[in-house]
């Protein structure tokens, strides 16, 4: 294979964190996982924002999380919705309940897609998609 070739093969693409979630992405580049925490009631959440989605308070902290989980619902994708996974279909793409509550949008691997069960057991690993930028993925616990 040509170094041409090796280029011209399409790259998937990268995240471009906002403002609330680069302390989510500068984590996870360090293979850590951490999501807001509220220091009002305790609660964690997960997608990022300013406000506490269980209290509404604007106190809250990033907090690291154990990265262990359960599937709560997945879809097996059979099509490629983008040229660069064209390899890996079919692929999981989960929603995981992490044990401290939240819940992320992910990829369930190392296992078969049809393998996959909702309420089974997972833990974080992170993929290394470029220099500094990781993405959290599940894998059976």
């Amino acid at each position: 294979m040509s170094d041409a070739s090796i280029s011209d093969k399409p790259q998937k693409p990268i995240p471009r964190p906002s403002p609330e979630s680069a302390p989510y992405w500068e984590a996870a580049a360090q293979h850590k996982l951490r999501v807001q925490k509220c220091n009002a009631c305790g609660q964690h959440w997960f997608p990022p924002s300013q406000r506490c989605p269980h209290c509404t308070a604007a106190d809250f902290s990033w907090a690291e999380v154990s990265g262990r989980g359960k599937v709560f619902s997945f879809v097996v994708f059979h099509r490629v919705y983008h040229p660069a996974f064209e390899g890996e279909v079919p692929y999981v793409v989960a929603l995981v309940e992490l044990a401290e509550g939240p819940r992320l949008l992910t990829n369930i691997v190392g296992i078969a897609p049809d393998e996959v069960r909702c309420e089974m057991a997972v833990k974080v690993l992170f993929e290394d998609v470029a220099a500094g930028v990781a993405v959290p993925k599940f894998t059976p616990a």
